[in-house]
């Protein structure tokens, strides 16, 4: 990848949700869907800064599956994948496999 943050930032891949409900029923493309809340860490910047300029501890690694809001971030694509560029203030949870 060719893309580092800065600044408190964090580049994170959105996973994609299902295509195909539980019961077996196929989403289209057309349907009204939410956007990706959950996605992967691909990169962190090497400092975290609140808004009235204290450094914060950075609390997310590489690797990490995050939830982020809604509407959080930019949206960025890097050699045709297509990634968010967040705060890492706006990063909400990890998420754990156990």
């Amino acid at each position: 990848m060719k893309i580092k943050p800065l600044n408190g930032y964090a580049v994170i891949k959105p996973l994609q949700k299902e295509e195909m409900t539980k019961s077996g029923i196929v989403i289209p493309d057309t349907a009204n869907k939410e956007k990706p809340r959950e996605g992967e860490v691909v990169a962190v910047s090497k400092m975290n800064i609140s808004s009235n300029g204290t450094e914060l501890p950075i609390e997310i690694k590489v690797g990490d599956r995050v939830l982020y809001g809604q509407y959080s971030g930019e949206d960025v694509k890097v050699d045709n994948v297509e990634y968010k560029l967040i705060e890492m203030t706006m990063i909400r949870a990890i998420v754990s496999e156990k």
